[in-house]
């Protein structure tokens, strides 16, 4: 994989709730320069990323329901509409854990829905936190989120206490979803072993806030083989 090819997959991430308005602008150059494929940060900040990035070819990702995914499903919706409107052209949701551990599987789907209806020219990410789930409903998670509309599964928010991605739980949500659905891997994801290691287990897509070191490493080793 070339550095271009890989720059492309990457979700560049500035989420930090005390994020400033240069921090959030360094990042808009940080996806400009490095020609990465997706910028992905808090609603707040969605229209001063779409404006920075206005003559790129990047992808601006609101995230909804963050980091918690606790929101009611019309606000989540709304947030949604919003967030486009404002410049997003993608939709990272954090799915209602405590529904889906408390069996409520059909609720977790309508929320999931509600979503995707409210955004239906939009991909539609959802943030599983497979750190907090069992194996089973992980599984379970997957399975919503593909007959509820969504395109993507995505590890974790980065936030949760208990972990981010785990080549193992790529693995298994690649193996969940099938070739064709997104998967990715974001929490933890640092270096460019990490970022090929999570490649390696099925995803398509990596969240990372380290991109330019990500990104310098292959280019570096690209150099060394040339």
């Amino acid at each position: 994989m070339t550095r271009a090819e890989l720059a492309r997959m990457i979700d560049h991430s500035v989420l930090k709730p005390e994020a400033t308005e240069g921090e959030i602008r360094a990042g808009a150059e940080v996806v400009g320069s490095w020609h990465i494929g997706f910028y992905c940060l808090q609603p707040w900040w969605i229209k001063t990323a779409a404006k920075a990035l206005a003559r790129t070819d990047a992808c601006v990702v609101g995230v909804v329901g963050f980091p918690h995914g606790c929101d009611r499903s019309e606000v989540k919706a709304r947030a949604a509409a919003i967030a486009a409107g404002d410049g997003a052209g993608e939709i990272d949701m954090v799915m209602n854990l405590g529904a889906l551990k408390s069996g409520e599987a059909a609720a977790v789907a309508a929320d999931i829905e509600a979503v995707v209806r409210a955004v239906p020219d939009l991909p539609v990410k959802l943030i599983l936190e497979t750190a907090a789930l069992t194996d089973a409903e992980k599984r379970l998670a997957c399975r919503l989120a593909c007959d509820a509309g969504a395109r993507f599964v995505k590890t974790s928010t980065g936030f949760h206490s208990s972990g981010g991605a785990t080549v193992d739980d790529v693995r298994l949500l690649r193996a969940a979803v099938g070739p064709e659905f997104g998967v990715k891997a974001s929490g933890g994801i640092r270096s460019l072993a990490d970022a090929q290691a999570m490649i390696g287990a099925g995803a398509n897509r990596l969240g990372t806030s380290a991109s330019a070191a990500i990104l310098g490493a292959i280019e570096a080793a690209e150099s060394a083989g040339s």
